[in-house]
C-alpha cells in the first residue's frame, strides 16, 4: 500500500524530533551525573588559638574554610569540626599527654563510622612551639616539632588508614610579639619558619614509604600576613609593645579561604 506523502512526511519528522530529543536528554543526564557532588566532607581542625579563632563562636578560619569548600559544590555536604586550644602546642595534642589528642580522638572515631565521607584532619601547629617560654614544651627544637607531627600522624593514620592528613605551615607573626602568657620575639619567629623544612621532611618521608595520606598544606598565607598585618591582624599590647600575632576577622576569612584551597586540592 503506498502511503499519502504527506503522512510520509508527517512519520519522518516525528522520528526526527524523537531522536532529537532523546539526544537532548541523554546530554542533560551526562552533564548532570558529571556535576554531581561526590562523597561528604568531614574535616577536623588541629591547632592553637588561631585555629580556636579570637573573634565570635562562628567566626574562625575552619567556619570561613568550610563556607568556601561548600562553594565550591564538590561535595555532598562539608561538615567542619574545631578541635583548636588557644595556648596549645604539638605536644599538648601527643596522644600520651591525654589532652588535645582526646577531643581529635572522640571526633574521628564518630565520623570514621560513615563509610560515605571522606575524613580530612587539617592541621596548623608551631606557633607555640616556636615561642622561648611560656606555652608547653616551648621552646620546641625543629627536630623534636618534626618527631611530635610524626608520633601525631602515625597514631592518626593507625586509627584511620583512609583519612587524609594535611599540614599547612605555622603563618607569620610580629617579630616583638610577647604576651602575659608567652614571650616570642624575633627568636620565636626564626624558630616558626625552620619548621617548614620539617614539614617538608615529614611529607617525604611518607611519600617514600608510599603513603599519599599526608600532604602538604597551604604555605601561602605566612607571606600574605607579613604585608597585609595592619589591616589582618588584631593590634595586641604586651611588654615588649604593640604586637601582631592574631588574625582579625578579616584575617580568619583570608586564612580559611588559604586552608580551604589547600584541603580542596587534597581531597579531591
Amino acid at each position: 500500500m503506498k502511503l499519502n506523502p504527506l503522512y510520509t512526511t508527517l512519520i519522518s519528522s516525528n522520528q526526527a524530533k524523537f531522536v532529537c530529543l532523546t539526544g537532548v536528554c541523554l546530554l542533560i543526564l551526562t552533564v548532570f551525573a558529571f556535576k554531581q557532588p561526590g562523597k561528604k566532607l568531614n574535616i577536623i581542625f588541629i591547632g592553637d588559638s588561631i585555629t580556636h579563632g579570637t573573634m565570635a563562636k562562628d567566626q574562625s578560619p575552619p567556619i570561613y574554610a568550610g563556607n568556601y569548600l561548600r562553594q565550591q559544590n564538590k561535595w555532598n555536604g562539608v561538615n567542619i569540626y574545631n578541635a583548636g586550644v588557644s595556648g596549645y602546642t604539638t605536644v599538648d595534642f601527643l596522644p600520651n599527654t591525654r589532652k588535645g589528642f582526646i577531643k581529635v580522638r572522640t571526633l574521628g572515631d564518630s565520623l570514621a563510622e560513615d563509610k560515605n565521607t571522606e575524613l580530612v584532619i587539617s592541621m596548623m601547629l608551631g606557633t607555640n612551639d616556636s615561642a622561648i617560654k611560656g606555652p608547653n614544651g616551648s621552646p620546641v627544637a625543629p627536630e623534636q616539632y618534626l618527631a611530635n607531627l610524626k608520633t601525631i600522624t602515625d597514631t592518626l593514620l593507625a586509627r584511620y588508614p583512609q583519612c587524609k592528613i594535611i599540614y599547612h605551615y605555622p603563618i607569620w607573626y610580629s617579630n616583638n610579639t610577647h604576651n602575659r602568657g608567652a614571650m616570642y620575639l624575633q627568636e620565636g619567629q626564626q624558630r616558626v619558619r625552620s619548621y617548614w623544612l620539617e614539614i617538608d621532611k615529614l611529607v617525604k618521608y611518607y611519600h617514600k614509604s608510599k603513603s599519599k595520606q599526608v600532604c602538604k598544606g597551604d604555605k601561602q598565607a605566612y607571606a600574605y600576613f607579613e604585608k597585609n598585618y595592619l589591616t589582618d591582624f588584631r593590634v595586641e599590647n604586651g611588654p615588649s609593645g604593640t604586637f601582631y600575632l592574631h588574625p582579625n576577622q578579616k584575617g580568619d576569612v583570608a586564612l580559611g579561604e588559604f586552608w580551604a584551597k589547600a584541603i580542596a586540592k587534597a581531597a579531591r
